[in-house]
Parts: structure tokens; sequence; C-alpha cells
């Protein structure tokens, strides 16, 4: 499929001063980031449909980013890109060319999503930013949060349910058959339906390194080992992601632990225990922030989507956004 040639200068952009079409953080993202290597990354995929030539990968990529800054809906991102010139100088837009509309980036969303090039993305970013130094590594908050569903909890079936295999009454906490990727899990004396959201955070710099998108009944433990980069001074933790194996591997890597401990019947919990775990509680206290962040200013209080697949793409887009806006902020020319 062709692809639509922009960028194209007309009489008119030379009439309009520079000034006029700059935003300085927008400006400075483009400076700090390869854009080339995102854009190789992103070649395969297509816009254009019914063999009308598509817009380069890049410049739909960069108008996801904006709408992730911005808390864009996809007519609305089709308006700000007709309005607002720093937006079409980002895309790579001259005044002649036309916006995309709605609906190629739309499609353009659900390519990255099926083709898992979001989380990809979001992993070659982050890498470009610890090239630039300004990771610290002293050590990894490790955490996770739990994103509500799209659509409302389903209700409980009117007609018990067969018991499980071991036979125990079965659970009246079913799937939805609008979102069947969401699930159940309980969170203290609360029962929770939707995702999980899982950070490994840069304690200095307060980048995301990795992450990953699950449904909520996944326990933190679970993917808590790809959370660990390799190269941090420390892992902090808390609790619920304290175990044997988990605490020699960070010794084999030689990785301070700093994961909360938790008694049981067998081991109870020390004085000196009780008060490790309230020093890594405070060290841990800025993963909270973040959380806050994705979910107040990137709008991901609620799933936006239905399925897993949908929403970890959406999930990588805002990590990405998140990192590229601090990394600009922190890292001025």
């Amino acid at each position: 499929m062709a692809e639509r040639q922009i960028g194209q200068l007309s009489f008119t952009d030379g009439l309009v001063n520079d000034a006029v079409r700059s935003n300085a953080a927008l400006q400075r993202v483009s400076e700090l980031v390869d854009w080339g290597a995102v854009e190789a990354l992103l070649s395969g995929l297509r816009s254009g449909s019914m063999g009308a030539p598509g817009y380069p990968s890049l410049a739909l990529f960069k108008a996801l980013l904006l709408q992730q800054w911005y808390g864009l809906s996809d007519p609305g991102l089709e308006e700000a890109l007709v309005d607002r010139l720093s937006f079409r100088r980002f895309l790579g837009l001259s005044l002649s060319d036309p916006v995309p509309d709605h609906s190629t980036v739309w499609r353009f969303r659900e390519q990255l999503a099926k083709s898992g090039l979001a989380e990809r993305a979001f992993a070659l970013i982050t890498g470009q930013i610890e090239k630039s130094g300004f990771v610290l590594k002293r050590g990894n908050l490790i955490d996770a949060s739990l994103v509500r569903s799209s659509v409302n909890p389903p209700e409980p079936p009117s007609v018990p349910p067969p018991p499980d295999a071991d036979g125990r009454p079965g659970s009246k906490l079913v799937r939805s058959t609008l979102d069947p990727d969401a699930a159940w899990t309980r969170k203290g004396d609360k029962y929770f339906f939707g995702y999980k959201a899982h950070v490994a955070m840069d304690q200095g710099s307060r980048i995301v390194r990795r992450a990953t998108f699950t449904p909520a009944n996944v326990n933190e433990t679970v993917p808590a080992d790809g959370l660990i980069c390799g190269d941090e001074g420390t892992v902090y933790a808390d609790k619920a992601y304290d175990n044997k194996a988990r605490r020699e591997r960070l010794k084999r890597l030689g990785i301070r632990d700093g994961i909360a401990r938790r008694g049981n019947r067998w081991h109870q919990m020390r004085r000196w225990m009780v008060r490790r775990n309230e020093l890594i509680s405070h060290v841990r206290a800025p993963v909270e922030p973040l959380f806050a962040l994705l979910k107040n200013t990137y709008r991901f209080t609620r799933a936006r989507h239905r399925g897993l697949t949908r929403n970890a793409a959406a999930f990588y887009l805002a990590l990405a956004a998140m990192n590229l806006k601090r990394w600009a902020v922190l890292h001025p020319a």
C-alpha cells in the first residue's frame, strides 16, 4: 500500500513564524528521541483503507502520544490537529497536509494493539532514556494497582454453579460476556472486577523501566520476576512479593533485597523485621504518586477498552508518554 507523503512545506508554511507553532515540551521530546528507530519498529503497520495512501506510522504513533498527554478522544484529536499548529509540527504535517481522521487513528491503534508493538515501542523508548544516563539504577520500586473494567461487573448466576474439581462450591464470581478477559479478585474485604497494572519504577528518576498488564486475579508475585531488570542496585517491593526463590535469585544477581517480609504460623515477625518493613514502605512511597498520575491524568481509573490486548496497548502507550514527558521536563535543552 502506498504511503502518503507529508511535511512538504508550502508558501503558507513559510509565512508562519516558528514561534507561533512552537510548544517547548513537544519540541524537546522531538529532539530527545531517536524517531528513526521508532519508525523502523512500526514500519510494518499501515493506516490506509480501500487502497488509499496511508499516513506514515510514525506520524500516527505521535498522534497517539498527543492523545495521552492532552486527554483527547479520537474525534477530539482530529479537531486539535486541525486547530493547533504545534501538534501538526510534532507529527510532521505541513499546513496544507490533511490531518488523519478519527477512523484512521482508531484503525492504527487497533493494529498497534494486535501486533504487540505498543509494548515494544514502550521498551524501545525506555531503552533510549536509559542510554542517555537519565535512569540512575540505584533501585527499582515494584508494585501493582487494580484497574476497573470498562463494563459493569457481571451479576452472579441465578442457579448455583456446579462444584469445582476439588469438590468445593463453585464460585459465583463469573466472567463477563462483554469483557471476558477481565477477572475478579479480592482486596481486603471487597471484591474487584477488572485488570491489574504491574510496574517497576526507577527509584531516582521515576522512569517506569518495565511493566505488564494482566487480569485482576493474577497475583502480584506471578509476573514479578519479569519486572526485575538485573542491573538495579536494590529491588524494593511489599510483602506480597516475598518468597524464598525470589530472594535467592536477587542474591545470585548481586542485587540487594528490599522486599518486605511477611510472617506465617511457623515464622513469626520479629521486631527488627517489622522495623525493616516500615523502612522499605517509606522508600517505596514514590510509586503511589505514579499510579495516581496514571489514573487521574492519563485516565486509567477504568480500563478504556474491552479485552486484555487493547487495554494492555493503551497501558504501554500511557507509560511511554509518561516517561517521555518526565524525560523532557527533567532533561531541558
